[in-house]
Order: C-alpha cells, then structure tokens, then sequence
C-alpha cells in the first residue's frame, strides 16, 4: 500500500515555491496527488486547463506525481481518494497561522486526516502566486519564480 498525500492550492500559477514544496514532499510520501481547487465563487487569474498544464510542465520526470481538479471539501476529497494526509506550504508565519487554522477545522471535520505543514526553502520565501499573477500583468520576467521549463 502507498503512502500517499494530497497536495491542494489553488496554484494561480504553480511557482518554483510550490515545486520545492511538492519535491520535499515526495521524500515523505510515495505520492503527491496536487489537487487544484475549484472554487466557483472565485474567478481564477489561469483556468483549471492552464493550471494543470503548468503543473505538469513543473513536474515533468518527476515520479509519483499526479494531478486533478476538485470542487469539494478537501477532506472529501483525501476521503473519495483514500488519502490520510494533506501537504501544505508556508513561507512566513502568517502563512502559518493560516495554515495550522485550517487544519485545525480540518482535524474536526476529518479526524483521520492529518496535515503535514512544510516550511519552503529561504531560497524560494518571496515567491508568491500573487507576485507571479503581477508580473505578468505588467509584462514582467516571470521566469525566476516559475519552475525550470514552465511556459506561460
């Protein structure tokens, strides 16, 4: 039996960041399934199509990964897949105190669920999607802060 865990964002777009993320991960579990939220409340800067293709650009060759969409709780879903832990990223300790929130509501809804936080690499702390979205917009040089290969 694999051990496997659910890596979820909403990866608008996938950045070096989420990589170094989803690769120390992998050294935890035997696969990562990333899972891109679907949230029809929130207008998306990439469509679900764009994303997932970014996220497979970024994990070329990488063994053990794999992709999907949801629209649902993301207990529900670790539960449809059979998943008992969920990956989460930080890069600050706001981002941590989010993320223990979070999985603190989680561990209510799902006590069989555990979340794994992991601190990203000092190297990638500044990356943020939103940074990401900005430079496009602006026509910015993204290429420092999107994984090697990745083509917007």
């Amino acid at each position: 039996m694999k051990n496997k865990a659910l890596f979820p964002g909403s990866f608008d777009p996938f950045t070096a960041g989420h990589l170094n993320i989803l690769k120390r991960a992998l050294t935890m579990f035997d696969e990562i399934v990333v899972a891109v939220g679907v949230n029809i409340d929130k207008r998306g800067f990439f469509d679900n199509e764009k994303k997932v293709s970014i996220i497979r650009q970024a994990t070329e060759g990488l063994e053990g990964v794999s992709i999907i969409t949801y629209d649902n709780l993301t207990v529900d879903a670790c539960r449809q897949l059979g998943i008992r832990h969920i990956v989460r990223g930080v890069r600050n300790m706001v981002d941590f105190e989010n993320e223990r929130a979070i999985a603190d509501a989680n561990r209510v809804l799902a006590p069989e669920i555990e979340t794994v936080i992991i601190p990203t690499a000092q190297e990638f702390a500044h990356i943020s999607s939103t940074a990401v979205r900005d430079l496009i917009k602006h026509n910015g040089d993204t290429s420092i802060f999107l994984p090697p290969g990745v083509r917007l």
